[in-house]
């Protein structure tokens, strides 16, 4: 698949191995996976970092394969997901870091272009995102409220 911005492929990647089922030697049952699923969400760790830190600290190769649900499924069950979905969150970090470069740097172009693609990138997920209902119909991107959000 081609890149976003840019006329090149992408970059070739590693893929994971093909399994069914949860294998055997994960030293944690799903209720203990499930627990500490809430009590990370509990403590605002968002979701893709959960499923890393149970990966490499608990050896849970997979949330999805031992407890049958991903971790969204499990905060949502719980009423713990995030208001804003945590990669539009990191797009919004992201412009708002290139912002703030942009302040001081004012002759900077390279940067003032990438801005210009994070917040493309920011108004296209939004709008799937009130399209599938994670965000609300009157939710409006702005720098400004970016940086009230975030911060």
């Amino acid at each position: 698949m081609a890149r976003m911005h840019a006329r090149r492929r992408g970059r070739s990647g590693s893929q994971r191995p093909l399994i069914t089922e949860n294998p055997a030697w994960v030293p944690l049952s799903k209720e203990e996976i499930e627990e500490m699923v809430i009590k990370m969400g509990k403590d605002g760790v968002p979701s893709a970092r959960i499923g890393l830190l149970l990966r490499d600290q608990h050896a849970v190769p997979d949330v999805k394969l031992a407890t049958g649900r991903t971790v969204l499924d499990i905060l949502k069950e719980n009423d713990l997901q995030p208001t804003i979905p945590d990669d539009l969150i990191a797009l919004m970090r992201r412009a708002i870091n290139l912002q703030a470069h942009l302040q001081e740097n004012k002759k900077d172009l390279a940067n003032k272009r990438n801005l210009q693609m994070v917040e493309s990138k920011i108004r296209r997920i939004v709008k799937y995102y009130k399209r599938e209902g994670s965000l609300p119909a009157d939710w409006q991107y702005s720098i400004a409220n970016a940086e009230l959000l975030i911060e």
